[in-house]
């Protein structure tokens, strides 16, 4: 999982968090519009890290349904069913995914969009 190799370093300007080192990773930024929801999937070839930017939510991981805001961040296992749902001002999250990354490696098993 990702989180254990996020560290922190301090340096006397302030500090920098790393999160990858010479590993494959993807890095995205997702926007939801406000009250949109994202299907609930899962990935078979990769693990993702979730860091809320702006804006706010609800996040499900696994059995975990709870409210996300900014400066919350949340892992996700491989094969480990996840959604992401916007408040009324939309949510923005970075996201990086490590593994195999395949924008087609998405399992859907509820989607408002008819793509189950």
């Amino acid at each position: 999982m990702l989180k254990s190799k996020v560290f922190q370093i301090e340096r006397p300007w302030g500090n920098f968090r790393q999160f990858t080192l010479n590993e494959s990773s993807t890095i995205k930024i997702i926007t939801v519009k406000p009250n949109e929801i994202l299907s609930l999937q899962s990935h078979d070839h990769r693990s993702e890290f979730w860091h809320v930017i702006s804006g706010s939510g609800m996040v499900e991981i696994g059995d975990i349904k709870k409210e996300t805001v900014v400066g919350d961040e949340h892992e996700i296992a491989v094969e480990e069913k996840h959604r992401l749902k916007a408040g009324p001002d939309g949510i923005q999250v970075l996201e990086i995914a490590t593994g195999d990354f395949d924008e087609e490696d998405i399992i859907h098993y509820e989607d408002k969009y008819g793509r189950v």
